[in-house]
């Protein structure tokens, strides 16, 4: 999966004879599933038709502050294009056009726009080599960097004056390839790898019946999804579980019973730098499974039932370096519960859930949460999305690496 998937870009169009080129990179960033408006600057429809990026990005492409042909005349706001986007990029980026950025002379939506964004901004130059190597322009291109702005350099070939040499627009493959390998060297947990645990486990009866519970294993696969996000090789061990990674980089290991987690989280924990332990696993399991099915005969029937391996404890038994996160849901005493199971697991970090919460606990789309670390500092979060839980828990992540 491309680093592009679900970013929303922000592509500018300024006018030079490269700007057929868009029509390729708006489709390119489609099939990398990102998120596309185009500004295009009024010259530039002299080389690519608004129509066509319009059909290609799936959105109205802009050009002037307002849409001169609507009679309520609506404002193009540039501030909400440029909080928009998650990044934005500059293609081609004519002598006149960096000149502007360079100067902040906003004679146009895009210039407006640009000066307004606070997403990292890329500029691919395309011009003639003696304007490419011109005093000016060499100027414009050092200012640019150090406003924070991100350069592709052009490329060598055929140009259209007829000369050869650099000044050529990089093309849409390469700008690509340059936007994700930029991406990916930033993303804050790049070259870490992350076991998480998800979903309940099934305790067998019989070949029929099984010792379960509600979880849905959402929590664990959002985590999975975040950190891979984050640049992290994430191992998911997941119980029982209709959900799906949705990020192709995260290896699914697929479980049933507490036994199958315990022996799969063994197998990986010492290699990992960061472990979430967001399953919830079966604490007993019936003593003896029975070969055949159970028939229904007696008035009364009782299984005999013993403890399952704690996985959490075991980790922490003997984690060296590892990060080490676990979960809590708890229905009275919370807090006290939480931090006693900090000492005894030896964790880092915990996620308390409380089912006292309304909107928090299994098969729910939200969770509450609340965040205490090994030095019982509590810091209780707002209900939120299980996405929006999943960011706060890589962020603590994230965190505790800038920190060490």
């Amino acid at each position: 999966m491309s680093v592009l998937n679900g970013k929303k870009i922000l592509l500018g169009v300024s006018g030079g004879i490269a700007a057929y080129k868009t029509a390729s990179l708006v489709r390119l960033f489609i099939k990398a599933g990102a998120h596309v408006q185009v500004i295009m600057t009024p010259a530039s429809k002299d080389f690519v038709t608004p129509l066509t990026l319009s059909t290609l990005s799936k959105n109205p492409v802009h050009s002037s502050f307002f849409n001169q042909d609507d009679e309520d005349a609506v404002w193009n706001n540039h501030v909400d294009l440029a909080l928009w986007a998650d990044l934005m990029l500059i293609a081609p980026a004519t002598s006149n056009t960096l000149s502007k950025m360079t100067t902040g002379n906003s004679d146009n939506l895009l210039i407006a726009t640009y000066l307004s964004a606070k997403c990292p901004v890329y500029f691919a130059p395309a011009m003639d080599l003696d304007m490419y190597k011109h005093p000016s322009v060499l100027s414009s291109f050092n200012a640019l960097k150090s406003f924070g702005n991100i350069m592709i350099p052009a490329e060598s070939g055929e140009l259209a004056s007829g000369l050869s040499g650099e000044g050529r627009m990089a093309e849409p493959e390469n700008i690509i390839a340059f936007l994700e390998a930029d991406l990916e060297s930033k993303l804050p947990l790049k070259g870490k790898k992350i076991l998480i645990t998800a979903g309940p486990t099934y305790e067998a009866i019989d070949p029929v019946r099984f010792i379960g519970n509600h979880s849905s294993g959402k929590m664990g696969f959002d985590l999975a999804n975040e950190a891979a996000n984050l640049g992290a090789q994430v191992i998911l061990v997941a119980g029982p579980t209709h959900y799906k990674a949705k990020n192709s980089l995260v290896e699914v290991i697929s479980v049933v019973s507490a036994q199958d987690m315990y022996d799969a989280c063994h197998q990986y924990f010492n290699d990992v730098d960061v472990a979430i332990a967001a399953a919830a696993v079966a604490d007993y399991r019936p003593k003896v499974v029975a070969t055949q099915k159970i028939k229904k005969a007696a008035d009364e029937f009782s299984i005999e039932l013993e403890k399952t391996k704690d996985i959490l404890a075991s980790l922490g038994a003997i984690k060296k370096n590892q990060f080490l996160i676990g979960f809590a849901l708890e229905t009275e005493n919370e807090i006290e519960n939480a931090k006693l199971k900090i000492q005894k697991k030896n964790l880092d970090l915990i996620v308390l859930n409380s089912l006292q919460d309304e909107g928090a606990g299994f098969k729910k789309e939200t969770n509450k949460v609340t965040f205490i670390d090994q030095d019982f500092k509590i810091e209780p979060m707002e209900l939120k999305s299980k996405e929006s839980v999943a960011v706060d828990i890589l962020n603590k992540v994230v965190s505790h690496f800038t920190k060490s």
